[in-house]
């Protein structure tokens, strides 16, 4: 699979592509449209299934370490929020510059300070969903490829490797 071919099927889940265009508006740092919303569509399409099936929520990534604060990056919810409210879907906007901040409560065990959102990207669970679109310049991150994505491969992230939680979230898109 090509990078153009992944694009090209991400895009077909009208979601997506309107996500990508209302969120060029907003203008985050390092905004990325990231994970499930992307690898389902393409599953949805090997298996004819509907684009948005099975994608409980559309994650975005963004990355600004100017304010750390929790009210910043809920300003920043609340724009996509607006923005985006129409179509019917949940947008969870995380802003990669805090995770470190909140990680270890809610997951369990540390997390590192990230130094862009690419960073988060590299560290979802399962090594082949580690993929995301730019939104300002449109083009595919995916450092791990898209072999093992295409081959539905489930591997656990060595950069991730969280023994306690991968069982569960690959059991999740094996169901899928």
């Amino acid at each position: 699979m090509t990078e153009a071919e992944f694009l090209a099927i991400a895009r077909s889940n009208p979601v997506n592509a309107e996500l990508e265009r209302r969120l060029r508006r907003i203008d985050l740092p390092q905004c990325h449209l990231v994970a499930g919303c992307l690898f389902q569509t393409l599953w949805n399409a090997r298996s004819d299934r509907a684009p948005g099936w099975g994608i409980k929520d559309y994650d975005v990534f963004y990355f600004d370490d100017t304010d750390l604060s929790f009210e910043a990056e809920d300003r920043a919810i609340r724009a996509v929020a607006e923005a985006t409210a129409d179509l019917g879907v949940e947008v969870e906007l995380r802003n990669q510059a805090r995770v470190h901040l909140w990680y270890p409560q809610r997951f369990g065990g540390s997390y590192p300070q990230l130094s862009s959102a690419r960073d988060g990207i590299d560290r979802y669970l399962v090594t082949c969903t580690c993929v995301g679109i730019e939104v300002e310049s449109g083009a595919l991150y995916a450092p791990n490829g898209l072999k093992e994505l295409a081959a539905g491969i489930l591997r656990p992230n060595p950069l991730n490797a969280r023994a306690d939680l991968f069982p569960a979230k690959a059991e999740s898109y094996r169901a899928r």
